[in-house]
């Protein structure tokens, strides 16, 4: 028999919450009409404002100031957002704290660990808002009327799974022993047993007096009709629809002598850290930590981090960041023309991202495969440069690499290649472009405003007119077709940032194999740019300098920043962008250690106490 539905807004049973009071209070309902549930709907992620400039907070603690660190906004070294930044760090505005959904990516890993679901049923969403550059951002996460009839559907297909025959134990044991012969108190037991286990991992805290008993009524009021299975399946589609689920609410708690600050709660500490690290609920030592109380000072918040950044989880995370940062996440359906390129397949496509992650993986945790014990990791300026990747068999035959057999990743010394660092690996240069046709604006655009955190704005009215990619038979070398755009006054403005870096990646064609010469014509590399300090010749004089900037090592940490917060910093977090952008220069640019600041800036520590 199939589950009967349960509506997200007419499960008046959810009153029992008393966030549900503060949750509708502070945050506007954005779900369509499915019903008149009024205050029990599930709620959007309303951006919060930001508390008044005159409302002070501090630069690393509530009580302390951040480190001046560099400036996001360094002169010749270009990278920070264009910010003002304020004399000192001791008169900060409360950072805000606005509310934050459940992505797809944490929501599928939410119910596998919730439930031991490996289907990833939240790809059934609609897509995300890019926002800030990493689909997270909670000021673009609207719910419409599909997403909203998703999260109904989804429920009842994986509360329909989890208790068929095969998986209902997984529940609890007792689920599986009911029979028809079994009585109404066992049943009862049976479920309150199953919700003892689900309700504090599913709500992210402590189940309070009342709530347990409010999912019970709900199970035997439907048990009349229906069977054991189809009634206690009823009970876990509601618990999948709770507000509390598919959101990360936080109410937080007082700080003494700041009244424009709260404190995120334990569990709500503890949920920003999972989420952080793990992309998921928090396991059972950090809801241990959180009912301990030792989630209440920046001490006890890092030694949870460090826990956390050091298990095999966090590096799923990881890739999903710089899946998101870089432009290698859509490698393997990327359209080449076979007779132009017939070195070029999905599979390759495949092993270009693969070569990415791995590289990028050993770099922060070290433990690549074949990696020598004396190899150096950690820092995000190596990462520009490194003279090593690593390459399966048949990546390494397009790069003309010998010595590489069998079809697993390992540690290859590239210093014999023309290939230095990130930018000279052939799915970082095949991502951007999206034609057959070399386009170096493309290329300079990614490494301007991913790397070097320059907005280049969108062209639009007479300038719009001008960007037509220009005829690829009107000159030998991209370099010579493109040259117009840095001429024109009217383009000018964007394209000296962006131009010249996208020039020194020319030795390299669309699918990111080395070349010296494009039709017959020696490629001309030599490329500047005001947001680096010194001019460059080719890819690996340009990942020099970008590893030799202030400017790119502070993005990087703003990146992570905007990532790991799930919005877009703002000017008034100045001193909490500072803050991590300082203790990630004071640890040589380490990536794990930047990581882990992430946990220290006020920006994760606290919550404004006024919101709009």
């Amino acid at each position: 028999m199939k589950p009967r539905r349960v509506r997200p807004l007419n499960f008046s049973l959810l009153n029992f919450s008393p966030l549900n009071e503060a949750l509708c209070g502070a945050f506007s309902v954005a779900w369509m009409v499915l019903s008149t549930g009024g205050c029990t709907a599930m709620v959007t992620g309303s951006p919060d404002g930001a508390v008044p400039a005159s409302a002070a907070g501090s630069g690393s603690t509530a009580g302390g100031s951040s480190g001046s660190g560099s400036s996001s906004s360094s002169s010749g070294g270009g990278g920070g957002p264009a910010i003002s930044q304020p004399t000192d760090c001791v008169s900060t505005p409360a950072p805000r704290a606005p509310m934050r959904r459940l992505t797809v990516f944490e929501y599928n890993n939410t119910l596998r660990d919730l439930l031991d679901d490996p289907s990833s049923p939240g790809n059934a969403f609609p897509s995300e808002l890019s926002g800030n550059g990493f689909g997270n951002d909670a000021d673009s996460q609207p719910v419409g009327s599909e997403l909203a009839n998703q999260y109904v559907l989804v429920s009842e297909t994986v509360a329909a799974a989890v208790t068929a025959p095969a998986r209902i134990a997984t529940l609890a044991p007792c689920a599986a022993q009911i029979g028809p012969t079994s009585d109404a108190a066992s049943e009862a037991s049976c479920v309150r047993t199953v919700l003892d286990g689900l309700l504090p991992k599913a709500l992210r805290r402590a189940v309070l007096a009342g709530e347990t008993d409010s999912f019970l009524a709900l199970f035997q009021s439907v048990r009349p009709s229906s069977d054991f299975p189809t009634s206690l399946a009823t009970v876990i589609e509601a618990v999948l629809q709770s507000p509390e689920l598919i959101y990360k609410p936080e109410l937080g708690t007082p700080v003494a002598g700041k009244p424009h600050l709260l404190q995120p709660t334990g569990y709500e500490m503890a949920t920003r850290l999972s989420y952080l690290y793990w992309a998921s609920m928090p396991d059972d030592q950090l809801r241990a930590a959180a009912a301990a109380g030792s989630l209440s000072t920046p001490e006890g918040v890092r030694a949870q981090a460090e826990r956390l950044l050091n298990h095999a989880r966090t590096r799923e995370v990881v890739h999903h960041f710089f899946d998101k940062l870089l432009p290698i996440s859509e490698l393997s359906s990327l359209a080449r023309d076979a007779v132009k390129y017939p070195d070029y397949s999905p599979q390759l496509g495949a092993f270009m991202r693969e070569e990415t992650q791995t590289f990028l993986e050993d770099l922060i945790f070290g433990g690549g495969p074949g990696a020598p014990p004396s190899a150096q990791t950690g820092s995000w300026p190596m990462a520009m440069t490194a003279s090593h990747s690593f390459l399966n068999e048949e990546l390494a035959a397009f790069y003309g690499v010998p010595g590489v057999t069998g079809a697993s990743f390992r540690w290859v010394d590239m210093s014999a290649s023309p290939r230095r660092g990130l930018l000279t690996q052939a799915g970082v240069l095949a991502g951007p472009i999206h034609t057959n046709h070399e386009n170096p604006v493309v290329r300079g655009s990614f490494v301007v405003q991913k790397l070097l955190c320059t907005p280049i704005p969108f062209p639009t009215g007479a300038i719009a007119s001008k960007v037509t990619p220009p005829d690829p038979e009107s000159a030998a070398t991209a370099r010579q077709r493109f040259t117009q755009h840095s001429k024109d006054p009217v383009c000018r403005g964007c394209h000296v940032s962006m131009d010249g870096i996208g020039y020194a990646l020319e030795n390299y064609d669309v699918i990111g194999q080395y070349r010296t010469q494009e039709n017959g014509v020696t490629i001309d590399a030599s490329g500047e740019s005001p947001l680096l300090a010194a001019p460059f010749n080719g890819a690996a004089e340009l990942g020099q300098r970008i590893s030799e900037s202030p400017g790119a090592q502070d993005c990087f940490a703003t990146q992570w920043m905007n990532f790991g917060y799930g919005r877009t910093l703002q000017e008034n977090e100045i001193c909490s962008m500072q803050s991590v952008q300082s203790k990630f220069k004071d640890a040589g640019y380490n990536i794990k250690e930047l990581l882990l600041a992430l946990t220290q800036s006020d920006a994760f520590l606290y919550l404004p106490a006024v919101r709009e």
